[in-house]
């Protein structure tokens, strides 16, 4: 059997020249032909090698927005060559490659290998961060991934989480605070019940509030209606398959600058949208009744009330 590992790791030392002498597309594939007579050895994977190249190479400009985005605090440009290049061959063998043949362990544990071999000191650790990071995310409500478990989901652990169609009234308009992922969804904010020992004992409804207050940089959020409930199945790099349950709440907030939380890997903005304008964004299939049922709900009490200029959507 070919030696996957080291077929990625010819590709690596190709990207690499690819990447530090500006070579074009094609000078690439070029690049590989020589470095896999001269380093592939009697049982090189030549098929896997090229089409991984084709991939990286196809995809380089979603596969360096997203570590743009995973990395906030890192400019493409300063990432290292070979840490860089490892990023892209993990994210594309994460995102794009046919799960069947690498799964998406095997697909974070080689690239971390690659930057234990090729990297410096802290490589493994900051392609492990990276990668975990939008590791995380693939569980997302919507994706492909939902549904296909050889587990049962009712053996899987359990995560309590809360979320809120976030609203507030601006100048006689409703409008909506959205959080945007690195896969380029706009969706809803949401975080961990009492996931901490301090707060073990406080009430959904509690938790919701804590979490979207600071995930959103709000001075203060109001819990209101609950207007939906979600559950997936999402992954974690080190305990696996989680099944995670969100409650959503309709909350109210003041309308004013939102701020993301630092730290959120999977997130890279947040923003206030009018209601009307909210039907253009690009959701996960699963919010949408969720968001809907929240609007519906802001719709029939602007109806209820006394009419007059504030009850405008």
């Amino acid at each position: 059997m070919a030696n996957r590992h080291l077929a990625r790791s010819v590709v690596l030392q190709s990207l690499f020249e690819w990447d530090t002498t500006r070579a074009s597309d094609e000078e690439a594939a070029a690049i590989l032909t020589r470095n896999i007579e001269e380093f592939g050895g009697d049982d090189a994977d030549a098929p896997f090698m090229e089409n991984l190249l084709r991939g990286v190479l196809a995809k380089r400009t979603d596969l360096d927005l997203i570590i743009t985005k995973a990395a906030p605090e890192w400019p493409l440009e300063k990432i290292a060559p070979v840490d860089r290049n490892i990023l892209r061959i993990g994210l594309y063998e994460l995102l794009f490659a046919d799960r069947a043949q690498v799964p998406a362990k095997v697909a974070i544990n080689e690239a971390i290998e690659l930057a234990k071999t090729f990297g410096g000191e802290s490589s493994g650790r900051f392609v492990n961060g990276v990668l975990g990071a939008v590791y995380k995310e693939i569980g997302e409500p919507g994706k492909d991934e939902t549904g296909k478990k050889k587990m049962r989901r009712e053996d899987l652990p359990l995560e309590k989480l809360g979320g809120a169609v976030v609203y507030a009234k601006h100048e006689g308009q409703y409008y909506l605070a959205l959080v945007h992922d690195v896969f380029g969804h706009w969706t809803l904010s949401k975080g961990k019940i009492g996931d901490r020992a301090d707060i073990a004992d406080e009430s959904v409804e509690e938790g919701t509030a804590r979490e979207v207050k600071e995930e959103m940089g709000l001075s203060a959020i109001a819990v209101k209606d609950k207007v939906g409930e979600n559950e997936y199945v999402a992954s974690h790099p080190e305990k696996g398959k989680i099944r995670k349950r969100v409650t959503y709440f309709l909350a109210e907030a003041p309308y004013e600058p939102l701020k993301l939380e630092e730290g959120k890997g999977g997130l890279d903005d947040v923003k206030w949208f009018r209601v009307q304008d909210i039907l253009d964004l690009n959701f996960y299939e699963d919010m949408l009744p969720i968001v809907t049922n929240a609007v519906q709900k802001l719709l029939d009490d602007a109806q209820n009330r006394p009419k007059g200029p504030s009850a405008a959507l």
